[in-house]
């Protein structure tokens, strides 16, 4: 096949056939059918025009994403690589694009070097970086994500040189870093994946196995209470003595207030009054922030 000539190329966009005999390009109307090895002839005609062209331009657009479509199978290759990861492969192919968008900004063909093994790193590249900011179950610190790989790296090689698994302070030593930010790392390292506390665990009791959940203690409910009751205590001191005994028959006592009321010779609307006003003072004690 004759790429100057017999190649039919123009991108499905209006105006795209017209450009391309303007700027004396090849038309490309399926750029996806593009053999590869016609795929590269062609890009390399086309990169030659790019470099010609003021960036910002309609031609310069137009040449531009031709050279995307017709490099779109190097992201399909790159990210055959992750085929593990089916459900994200949509995702994938996208930050994919985007480092084969960058590698065709960067690419010159004085570099005397195929496109395709100029890319293939950039689309890699930019897909690892997905996979290292969206897989980790918890957020952490791009410095301590890179750090993971460092230590989990280290401790490989430091396994195999020891026959023993290494201590903090010879990772350490072997990194060229602190002892403590070894254990910041290993720390961070157990945010790079969550289990649910619902998964059933493993049991070597003939009992059949139970979930996390069932065995991960709980607050006491009567803990707030005991604490709240101790609060209170030199809150109530201070109260004259009163207030304290009103406390006293309606909590203590369990009295109405009708009942407090004839032992006091007041309504029961005004032990009401008084109530709210001791209980309210009370609770504004507790609510202090010192």
């Amino acid at each position: 096949m004759s790429t100057a000539s017999t190649v039919t190329t123009a991108l499905s966009q209006p105006g795209t056939r017209c450009l391309s005999t303007e700027l004396d390009l090849p038309e490309v109307t399926n750029p996806g059918a593009v053999a590869p090895k016609d795929a590269r002839e062609i890009s390399r005609i086309f990169f030659v025009r790019l470099a010609s062209l003021e960036e910002g331009t309609r031609d310069h657009q137009y040449v531009r994403n031709t050279l995307i479509e017709l490099n779109l199978a190097l992201v399909k290759y790159a990210a055959g690589r992750f085929r593990n990861r089916a459900e994200q492969m949509e995702d994938i192919i996208q930050v994919g694009t985007i480092g084969l968008i960058k590698a065709i900004d960067r690419f010159e063909l004085s570099r005397e070097v195929e496109f395709a093994t100029f890319a293939v790193p950039y689309i890699v590249g930019e897909i690892k970086r997905f996979f290292r900011d969206t897989s980790w179950a918890v957020h952490v610190p791009r410095r301590l994500q890179e750090l993971r790989i460092d230590l989990a790296k280290a401790t490989d090689d430091l396994s195999q040189r020891l026959d023993r698994s290494p201590t903090m302070a010879e990772l350490a030593e072997y990194l060229g870093i602190e002892e403590h930010e070894v254990i910041e790392g290993v720390v961070a390292s157990n945010g790079y994946t969550a289990g649910s506390i619902d998964i059933p665990m493993d049991d070597s009791s003939d009992n059949a196995a139970t979930p996390l959940s069932d065995r991960l203690g709980a607050p006491d409910a009567d803990l707030e209470i005991a604490e709240n009751v101790q609060a209170l205590k030199p809150l109530i001191e201070e109260l004259d003595e009163r207030d304290r005994k009103i406390l006293q028959m309606r909590f203590g006592d369990e009295m109405t207030q009708s009942e407090i009321g004839e032992v006091l010779g007041v309504s029961q609307m005004h032990v009401s009054r008084l109530l709210t006003r001791i209980t309210t003072k009370l609770r504004e004690g507790l609510l202090v922030v010192e």
